[in-house]
């Protein structure tokens, strides 16, 4: 696997070299599936809490926050932090995926939106627990990551790449009930759908039992 200090630099490093490029080549993505299966699960009100979860330069906060709500944005590259700032007026934190530092039933929603694969296996159960403190009682996470079964590099990107079966097993250990998953693009055959999207809630009788404690590193 590698040092996780070398995968978060390298991934990192190649995100920052790049940054406009994405921009450019992601703003106009329709993810309106995305936005809806999260939002049809919440409660009906404006002002929603959400953090947009690995928010790059800032296309997800913008949107949700033009519906009245008061997203948060969160990433590990500093160039995405600022354009996502300046992008969307939002507050946007500047944090390690894998040296979270979050509030305590601080968000009502929680969009990760092709992130959490960029955590290496052996700290993504962690990583869901502190998210799970991080959201309200009956809380609402989003995920979707391309799909597979491996884990590594590809380029200067390190993935984790997981199907249903195995993906939903982590969230039910990280103290998620998953409420349903799809496969993205919509319409297609299941081989031309790369990306997995799963909505689920943070399982009630979990919610009391504390933050997970440190692992070493």
């Amino acid at each position: 696997m590698g040092d996780l200090t070398d995968i978060t630099s390298t991934t990192l490093d190649h995100y920052e070299s790049l940054a406009n490029e994405f921009w450019d080549g992601t703003k106009d993505h329709d993810v309106t599936e995305n936005y809806t299966a999260l939002l049809e699960v919440l409660p009906e009100r404006d002002k929603l809490r959400i953090l947009d979860f690995g928010c790059g330069p800032g296309r997800d906060l913008m949107y949700f926050k033009s519906l009245g709500h008061k997203p948060v944005g969160l990433d590990g590259s500093k160039t995405f932090c600022e354009m996502a700032r300046k992008n969307s007026g939002c507050t946007v934190l500047h944090q390690n995926f894998l040296e979270l530092e979050l509030p305590t039933a601080a968000f009502d929603g929680i969009f990760a939106n092709a992130s959490l694969f960029h955590i290496p296996s052996q700290e993504i159960v962690r990583v869901l627990q502190e998210l799970r403190m991080a959201l309200v009682p009956d809380g609402i996470l989003f995920t979707s990551n391309p799909r597979g079964s491996s884990e590594g590099w590809s380029g200067d990107r390190y993935g984790t790449y997981m199907e249903w079966d195995e993906y939903r097993g982590i969230l039910e250990v990280a103290g998620f009930e998953p409420l349903r998953h799809y496969y993205r693009p919509a319409g297609l055959a299941r081989a031309r759908q790369p990306w997995l999207a799963v909505v689920c809630k943070v399982r009630s009788m979990d919610r009391a039992r504390g933050a997970p404690a440190k692992q070493a590193r």
